[in-house]
């Protein structure tokens, strides 16, 4: 408790004028700008934790950014003597707690209030941000009735891990909050969704606010028990009761409320703008045209018409008027309305999802391309909507990210390393031009292709003819590449996504690219896999949502504010292990296909494997792990965990059975990743964004003591993988802009890594193709390596620090070579098998045996880091043990359509300009 009088930097503390779960908040004098603001000290045990202090001061710095009337302003963040507090706008007048104490509002008073509420939700919702805690006792209102919604985001940017969100652990309704992390939001307006813990959107304010009206005119709380969990499971189990309302109730007011409060978020209304419209007519006295909009958009249909199949579903919804106009019996008009179809895909062979969206339809909308199988019967099928089922179209195998041209007779197509096209009425498929780990395609009018070659690259073009790729994008400082290019309809500019290294979508930008000049513009900061849309809209992802935007074609600008017009549409972002895609397409008579749900979260044990395929538990419990490392004398693992705040590095000690962090993310772009072990098991190297920048060189402790040392400072991103004997060269494989990967060596200056001096890089090995990966032999005399100078990756052996000669080792494709037996083996991995190959060394030469195989089984299997490691005698391996999802088994069965679609952009998202 502080007293009036002390001082907090220049802040002077005044009275004390509230106290909760997230704090105590005072009345203080900013003696450096002469005005009075509130101060919200944190909780004790909060501003403790340096780790969480750090979270929160990033969402903080989120939070800041919202600047709207409608919402109480955060000014800063104040640390002073181990007090931390946030410092916030002072706003007068009562809570609407304390306004619905003295009854329920009249109703021109409740629709102000709410209309007011809604424009906060909808401003932050356009920002990504979530209220999370709404409720009467966050919104004030002022004496002029200006109403202020409080502590936005703030339930988020307090909370602990994931992991230790519990709700039934709440404290009583009502009470402050007695661990921090605990209560996300108050139990009488939690969501369905957010009682049960599961991860919340911006449904979640929806419902939230739908609460809080309810409670605005009946004067009760809608949701309430004598404890927590009795309150819980009446918002989970029950259903809202509505008749409490008042008899003078408008039914715009009771359909919009029955909207917000479905349990089911998929049901419930899907953007708050649409409630403030709702407000905005009632007070304008719009009786009658305030309809909620949206209540029509999913049609009941008898039972004799979904059993018919989904072609003729389509068939009979579009065969008249363009494929747009239904008829009604009593309407002497057509409407066009948005109807919802479901695509059942055979669970013998679902859909395969990932790198590119996997379903596709022509210009016209009458032809369905989609990616089905999985790994040798991947491949393309094909779907008119006159056939009940898809048919595959032969010699497409491992096909990937299939985009259609312009007039709808080819679709085109990536494998692994090239870049086809096949006819629509079947064929042999065309080989177009090389490529590697492709990031989409797109074909222009001209028939020329424009596409994303790599992972690491900027855009090229090829005729779709076939010829020698032209890159026409090169990326600039920070820049990890370019993805997910489209063509705008003039056929000289291409949307594209500039992905830099971060981990969320908002580590991207949105660009457009002319073709004659090679000028590139950013039109949109954060987001993913842009499309433009006939109704005159950018469209993009954004954590599962797709948004549009009106967008001037003439000017090359977004022109309003995006708007959300699709929920839950299953996308990934370009973090560490995504790719930025996201599952949706559209024809350009309004027919949209998209998956739902989002991506499978990784999870699974660690397991020894043996030469012969035996498998042994090491860890069971499951997370994504990524990247292990076997210390030198075998005691300790050394790996990453990617969780959804962070990605550090782990140290388990294989012995005791303990799990330990090392490093500590200090940015939401932060991660830490391709950690290695000194030779000596003292230092551990690995790469980290804790600077501004892509991913540098850093060597730290393995016990954890001391700050991390940066190693290194480049624009590029830099991944180490191996010491040399006596620690005096770490190996590690840059990003090069025109060679792709060259691998480096940094000279230490010595063996004690605590007095590590390191100089300029040398480069050890560049070429015009992809080399990485390097790694040691135990004397230090050999660098295994990988490079794709044959077409595909394979391992490679070359003499440290050389000159000297090459040896293939690989004859099939391998990776991730490692030494064992003293450098008397290499084992690789290849696809899943592993391989090994006896190396004999005669003077300044070496000979390879002919590769055997170990075995092969289903473990995690992720390129670049390697997701295995091998003891140093060869006779044991850590592998990550593959899990089938049931998420994953229900996601790549069936695909969802939307007819019409075009029409609900248009609501939603008005202004657009063709």
């Amino acid at each position: 408790m502080l007293t009036p009088g002390t001082r907090l930097g220049h802040y002077k503390v005044l009275e004390p004028i509230g106290a909760g779960g997230m704090g105590e908040v005072y009345r203080a004098r900013d003696e450096r700008l002469n005005r009075d603001v509130a101060l919200k000290v944190l909780p004790e045990a909060f501003a403790r934790d340096a780790d969480r202090l750090a979270r929160f001061q990033r969402e903080a710095q989120l939070l800041a950014s919202l600047n709207h009337p409608n919402i109480g302003s955060i000014y800063g963040l104040e640390e002073d003597d181990g007090i931390s507090c946030l410092v916030l706008e002072l706003i007068e007048g009562p809570t609407l707690a304390e306004r619905i104490a003295r009854g329920p509002l009249p109703l021109q008073e409740a629709l102000k209030i709410s209309r007011q509420m809604a424009e906060a939700l909808e401003a932050a919702h356009d920002r990504g941000i979530i209220h999370r805690d709404l409720k009467p006792g966050n919104v004030k209102v002022t004496p002029e009735g200006m109403v202020k919604v409080l502590d936005f985001g703030l339930a988020k940017a307090l909370e602990g891990e994931p992991a230790a969100v519990d709700v039934s652990k709440s404290p009583t309704l009502g009470a402050p909050a007695s661990q921090v992390g605990i209560l996300l939001g108050t139990a009488g307006y939690m969501s369905p969704e957010q009682a049960k813990g599961k991860p919340v959107d911006r449904r979640a304010d929806i419902w939230a606010f739908g609460v809080v009206l309810v409670e605005m005119l009946t004067g009760k709380p809608l949701f309430e028990g004598e404890t927590v969990s009795e309150t819980l499971a009446a918002v989970m189990m029950r259903e809202p009761d509505l008749s409490a309302l008042p008899g003078d109730t408008p039914p715009p007011i009771r359909r919009l409320l029955g909207r917000c409060l479905q349990k089911d978020p998929r049901q419930r209304l899907q953007a708050i703008g649409e409630a403030r419209i709702v407000m905005e007519d009632l007070l304008a006295g719009k009786v009658e045209e305030a309809v909620v909009p949206g209540a029509a958009a999913v049609i009941a249909q008898p039972a004799w018409r979904r059993l018919l199949p989904w072609g003729l579903l389509v068939v009979v919804a579009v065969g008249a008027a363009t494929a747009a106009a239904f008829w009604s019996p009593w309407q002497s008009e057509p409407v066009q309305q948005p109807m919802r179809l479901r695509v059942e895909i055979s669970p013998e062979n679902p859909l395969s999802v990932g790198r590119g969206a996997a379903a596709v339809l022509s210009p016209d909308g009458t032809k369905l391309a989609y990616v089905a199988g999985s790994g040798a019967n991947r491949m393309l099928y094909l779907r008119t909507l006159e056939q009940y089922e898809g048919a595959p179209l032969s010699g497409t195998e491992g096909a990937r990210s299939p985009f259609f041209s312009p007039d709808g007779q080819w679709i085109g197509f990536f494998t692994n390393a090239k870049l086809k096209k096949v006819s629509v009425s079947g064929g042999a498929p065309l080989t177009l031009c090389d490529t590697q780990n492709n990031r989409g395609g797109t074909w222009g009018p001209d028939d020329t292709i424009v596409f994303a070659p790599d992972i690491t690259t900027g855009l090229s073009r090829v005729p779709a003819s076939g010829g020698t790729p032209e890159p026409i994008t090169e990326r600039q400082q920070g820049e990890r590449s370019h993805r997910w290019p489209s063509f705008l309809p003039d056929g000289q500019h291409v949307l594209f996504i500039g992905q830099r290294g971060g981990q969320d979508y908002d580590d991207a930008s949105i660009e457009v690219l002319n073709l004659e000049t090679g000028e590139r513009k950013v039109v949109h900061e954060g987001g993913t896999y842009p499309r433009y849309l006939p109704t005159g809209h950018l469209a993009y992802i954004r954590d599962g949502t797709l948004f549009a935007a009106p967008f001037d074609l003439d000017r090359l600008e977004v022109t309003g504010t995006p708007a959300p017009v699709l929920q839950e549409v299953l996308s990934t972002p370009g973090s560490t292990s995504g790719t930025g895609d996201a599952q949706y397409a559209f024809s350009q008579n309004g027919l949209l296909v998209y998956l739902t749900g989002t991506p499978a979260v990784q999870k699974f044990p660690i397991v020894w494997v043996d030469r012969r395929g035996n498998v042994t538990p090491m860890v069971e419990d499951q997370h994504n792990y990524s990247m292990p490392r076997l210390s030198p004398d075998g005691t300790r693992l050394a790996l990453v965990i990617e969780e959804e705040s962070s990605t550090d590095i782990w140290v388990y000690d294989i012995e005791r059975g303990a799990m330990t962090r090392l490093t500590f993310g200090d940015s939401t772009d932060s991660v830490n990743i391709f950690p290695v072990w000194s030779p000596d098991g003292r230092w551990l190297a690995f790469a980290s964004t804790r600077h501004t920048g892509p991913p540098n060189l850093y060597l730290k402790r393995a016990d954890g003591a001391g700050e991390a040392k940066r190693l290194t400072e480049s624009d590029r991103v830099q991944l180490p993988t191996s010491f040399s004997p006596g620690a005096q060269v770490l190996a590690f494989f840059e990003q090069n802009p025109e060679t792709e990967w060259d691998i480096k060596v940094l000279r230490l200056g010595g063996e004690d890594l605590s007095q590590a001096n390191p100089v300029e890089p040398e480069v050890f090995l560049a070429t015009p193709v992809a080399e990485g990966v390097p790694e040691f032999s135990p004397d230090g005399r050999w660098i295994a390596y990988i490079s794709i100078e044959s077409g595909q990756g394979e391992t490679y052996v070359r003499p440290f620090p050389g000159p000297g000669g090459k040896w293939q080792i690989s004859t099939d494709g391998g990776v991730h070579p490692r030494w064992t037996r003293g450098g008397r083996e290499l084992v690789y991995r290849n696809g899943d098998k592993w391989m090994a190959v006896s190396i004999t060394v005669a003077g300044d030469s070496l000979r390879a045996s002919k590769p055997r195989q170990l075995f092969e089984g289903p473990f995690v299997n992720r390129f670049p880091e390697a997701d295995y490691d091998v003891s140093s005698d060869g006779t044991r391996f850590v592998m990550f043990q593959r899990q089938q999802t049931d998420q994953e088994e229900v996601t790549h069965t069936h695909l969802n359509l939307i007819l019409n679609w075009f029409e609900e952009v248009r609501r939603l998202a008005p202004a657009g300009k063709k």
